[in-house]
Protein backbone atom coordinates (compact mmCIF):
# COMPACT_ATOMS: atom_id res chain seq x y z
CA UNK A 1 0.00 0.00 0.00
CA UNK A 2 1.36 3.18 -0.79
CA UNK A 3 2.52 6.22 1.53
CA UNK A 4 0.59 8.39 -0.47
CA UNK A 5 -3.19 9.21 -0.69
CA UNK A 6 -3.87 8.63 -4.30
CA UNK A 7 -7.75 10.97 -3.84
CA UNK A 8 -5.30 14.03 -2.35
CA UNK A 9 -7.41 17.13 -5.22
CA UNK A 10 -5.56 17.87 -7.88
CA UNK A 11 -6.51 21.28 -7.51
CA UNK A 12 -4.46 21.72 -4.10
CA UNK A 13 -0.93 23.54 -4.48
CA UNK A 14 0.90 24.66 -6.82
CA UNK A 15 0.93 22.78 -10.24
CA UNK A 16 4.34 23.28 -11.25
CA UNK A 17 6.12 22.20 -7.70
CA UNK A 18 7.82 19.33 -7.70
CA UNK A 19 10.10 17.30 -5.61
CA UNK A 20 14.01 17.95 -6.03
CA UNK A 21 14.40 13.78 -6.34
CA UNK A 22 11.93 14.52 -9.26
CA UNK A 23 14.52 14.93 -12.03
CA UNK A 24 18.00 13.87 -9.32
CA UNK A 25 18.67 10.61 -11.22
CA UNK A 26 18.95 11.55 -14.80
CA UNK A 27 19.96 14.94 -13.89
CA UNK A 28 23.00 13.88 -12.36
CA UNK A 29 23.88 11.86 -15.11
CA UNK A 30 23.31 14.31 -17.81
CA UNK A 31 25.64 16.21 -15.60
CA UNK A 32 28.52 13.61 -15.72
CA UNK A 33 28.28 12.77 -18.77
CA UNK A 34 28.21 16.79 -19.98
CA UNK A 35 31.42 17.10 -18.23
CA UNK A 36 32.93 13.95 -19.67
CA UNK A 37 32.00 15.42 -23.34
CA UNK A 38 33.51 18.71 -22.37
CA UNK A 39 36.86 17.81 -20.80
CA UNK A 40 37.65 14.54 -22.80
CA UNK A 41 39.29 16.53 -26.26
CA UNK A 42 41.41 18.45 -23.70
CA UNK A 43 42.32 15.24 -21.44
CA UNK A 44 42.35 12.21 -23.59
CA UNK A 45 45.43 12.95 -25.33
CA UNK A 46 47.66 12.40 -22.44
CA UNK A 47 46.16 9.05 -22.03
CA UNK A 48 46.52 7.85 -25.49
CA UNK A 49 42.51 8.33 -25.94
CA UNK A 50 41.83 11.20 -28.69
CA UNK A 51 41.05 12.37 -31.90
CA UNK A 52 43.55 14.61 -33.89
CA UNK A 53 45.15 16.63 -32.76
CA UNK A 54 46.16 14.73 -30.03
CA UNK A 55 48.10 17.11 -27.99
CA UNK A 56 46.26 18.44 -24.79
CA UNK A 57 44.50 21.56 -24.07
CA UNK A 58 44.73 22.64 -28.01
CA UNK A 59 41.79 24.45 -28.86
CA UNK A 60 40.28 23.87 -32.49
CA UNK A 61 37.07 25.68 -33.47
CA UNK A 62 35.92 22.07 -33.61
CA UNK A 63 36.32 20.85 -30.54
CA UNK A 64 34.78 24.00 -29.63
CA UNK A 65 31.27 23.50 -31.50
CA UNK A 66 30.89 19.71 -31.30
CA UNK A 67 32.53 18.96 -28.18
CA UNK A 68 32.96 21.59 -25.38
CA UNK A 69 29.40 23.44 -26.76
CA UNK A 70 27.36 20.56 -26.57
CA UNK A 71 29.40 19.42 -23.17
CA UNK A 72 28.51 22.74 -21.76
CA UNK A 73 25.11 22.74 -22.53
CA UNK A 74 24.41 19.18 -20.65
CA UNK A 75 25.93 20.53 -17.57
CA UNK A 76 23.51 23.49 -18.07
CA UNK A 77 20.66 20.96 -18.25
CA UNK A 78 21.79 18.58 -15.89
CA UNK A 79 21.65 21.15 -13.11
CA UNK A 80 18.25 22.02 -13.11
CA UNK A 81 16.98 19.20 -14.01
CA UNK A 82 19.14 18.24 -10.08
CA UNK A 83 18.42 21.09 -8.22
CA UNK A 84 15.17 22.52 -9.22
CA UNK A 85 11.66 22.33 -7.92
CA UNK A 86 9.78 23.99 -10.48
CA UNK A 87 8.43 21.38 -13.00
CA UNK A 88 9.17 24.53 -16.40
CA UNK A 89 12.83 25.01 -14.58
CA UNK A 90 13.31 21.38 -15.10
CA UNK A 91 11.50 20.49 -17.87
CA UNK A 92 14.17 23.06 -19.62
CA UNK A 93 16.90 21.88 -18.38
CA UNK A 94 15.56 18.28 -19.68
CA UNK A 95 15.05 20.13 -23.20
CA UNK A 96 18.48 21.50 -23.24
CA UNK A 97 20.13 18.22 -22.47
CA UNK A 98 17.86 16.94 -25.66
CA UNK A 99 19.61 19.53 -27.98
CA UNK A 100 23.00 18.67 -26.23
CA UNK A 101 22.97 15.17 -26.83
CA UNK A 102 21.32 15.55 -30.42
CA UNK A 103 24.34 17.28 -31.21
CA UNK A 104 26.93 15.31 -29.72
CA UNK A 105 25.40 12.84 -32.40
CA UNK A 106 24.41 14.72 -35.39
CA UNK A 107 27.44 17.23 -35.00
CA UNK A 108 30.01 14.97 -36.69
CA UNK A 109 28.15 14.33 -39.64
CA UNK A 110 27.30 18.00 -40.25
CA UNK A 111 30.55 19.65 -39.38
CA UNK A 112 32.07 19.84 -42.64
CA UNK A 113 28.73 21.16 -44.66
CA UNK A 114 28.48 24.33 -41.63
CA UNK A 115 31.88 24.77 -42.19
CA UNK A 116 32.61 24.20 -38.43
CA UNK A 117 35.97 22.64 -38.97
CA UNK A 118 37.21 18.54 -38.86
CA UNK A 119 36.13 16.69 -35.91
CA UNK A 120 39.76 14.46 -36.55
CA UNK A 121 40.95 11.15 -37.01
CA UNK A 122 40.58 8.83 -34.31
CA UNK A 123 44.26 7.94 -32.71
CA UNK A 124 43.97 4.35 -32.99
CA UNK A 125 45.50 1.48 -34.55
CA UNK A 126 42.99 -0.75 -34.58
CA UNK A 127 39.09 -0.77 -35.79
CA UNK A 128 37.80 -1.65 -31.76
CA UNK A 129 39.68 1.34 -30.32
CA UNK A 130 38.42 3.67 -33.64
CA UNK A 131 34.89 2.68 -32.99
CA UNK A 132 35.09 2.99 -28.63
CA UNK A 133 36.52 6.49 -29.40
CA UNK A 134 33.60 7.49 -32.00
CA UNK A 135 31.19 6.10 -29.48
CA UNK A 136 32.76 7.63 -26.10
CA UNK A 137 33.48 10.89 -27.85
CA UNK A 138 30.29 11.34 -29.96
CA UNK A 139 27.35 8.85 -30.50
CA UNK A 140 27.25 6.73 -27.58
CA UNK A 141 27.46 9.94 -25.47
CA UNK A 142 24.87 11.82 -27.09
CA UNK A 143 22.33 8.46 -27.48
CA UNK A 144 22.79 8.25 -23.19
CA UNK A 145 22.78 11.76 -22.78
CA UNK A 146 19.42 11.68 -24.90
CA UNK A 147 18.01 8.74 -22.82
CA UNK A 148 18.36 10.03 -19.47
CA UNK A 149 16.78 13.53 -20.74
CA UNK A 150 13.95 11.93 -22.17
CA UNK A 151 13.17 9.40 -19.29
CA UNK A 152 13.65 12.60 -17.43
CA UNK A 153 11.13 14.41 -19.43
CA UNK A 154 8.32 11.42 -19.19
CA UNK A 155 8.75 12.05 -15.70
CA UNK A 156 8.39 15.86 -15.42
CA UNK A 157 5.71 15.66 -17.89
CA UNK A 158 3.23 13.37 -15.35
CA UNK A 159 1.89 15.05 -12.47
CA UNK A 160 1.41 12.19 -9.93
CA UNK A 161 0.30 11.43 -6.47
CA UNK A 162 3.44 12.02 -5.02
CA UNK A 163 3.90 15.37 -6.41
CA UNK A 164 0.29 16.46 -4.91
CA UNK A 165 1.19 15.47 -2.04
CA UNK A 166 4.32 17.50 -2.13
CA UNK A 167 2.38 20.55 -3.14
CA UNK A 168 -0.32 20.27 -0.50
CA UNK A 169 2.46 19.29 2.37
CA UNK A 170 4.19 23.16 1.42
CA UNK A 171 0.49 24.67 1.55
CA UNK A 172 0.12 22.96 4.53
CA UNK A 173 3.43 24.38 5.91
CA UNK A 174 2.83 28.07 4.87
CA UNK A 175 -0.63 28.16 6.30
CA UNK A 176 1.30 26.86 9.82
CA UNK A 177 3.60 29.10 9.64
CA UNK A 178 0.94 32.23 9.03
CA UNK A 179 -1.04 30.54 11.49
CA UNK A 180 1.91 30.95 14.34
CA UNK A 181 3.20 34.40 13.69
CA UNK A 182 -0.50 35.83 14.01
CA UNK A 183 -0.77 33.32 17.30
CA UNK A 184 2.59 35.48 18.32
CA UNK A 185 1.56 38.40 17.89
CA UNK A 186 -1.67 38.21 19.22
CA UNK A 187 -0.05 36.75 22.79
CA UNK A 188 2.47 39.79 22.71
CA UNK A 189 1.62 42.39 25.88
CA UNK A 190 0.09 45.97 24.55
CA UNK A 191 2.71 48.61 25.62
CA UNK A 192 1.74 51.37 27.97
CA UNK A 193 0.41 54.66 26.01
CA UNK A 194 -2.17 56.91 25.08
CA UNK A 195 -5.39 56.40 25.32
CA UNK A 196 -5.62 54.90 21.70
CA UNK A 197 -4.21 51.59 22.95
CA UNK A 198 -6.26 51.36 25.85
CA UNK A 199 -9.65 48.91 25.93
CA UNK A 200 -12.24 50.24 23.06
CA UNK A 201 -14.78 49.16 25.70
CA UNK A 202 -13.75 51.57 28.19
CA UNK A 203 -15.72 54.94 27.54
CA UNK A 204 -13.51 58.02 28.86
CA UNK A 205 -14.26 59.66 32.32
CA UNK A 206 -15.51 63.57 31.73
CA UNK A 207 -13.49 66.15 33.53
CA UNK A 208 -14.49 67.42 36.89
CA UNK A 209 -12.69 70.71 36.79
CA UNK A 210 -14.79 71.45 33.60
CA UNK A 211 -18.04 70.49 34.92
CA UNK A 212 -17.82 72.71 38.37
CA UNK A 213 -16.63 75.44 35.96
CA UNK A 214 -20.00 75.72 33.81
Amino acid sequence: MSDVDDNVPAGRGRPLRIPRSRGAIGGLAVLLLGVWGALIPFLGPSINFAFTPDEPWVWTAARGWLEVLPGVAAIIGGVLMLVSRNRLVASFGAWLAVAAGFWFVIGPVLAEPLGIGHVGDPVATSDWKRAVLQLTYFYGLGALILFFAAASLGRLSVRSARDIAFARREVDARAAAGADRQHHVADEPRPDGPASWADPGTEPQPNDRGLHRN
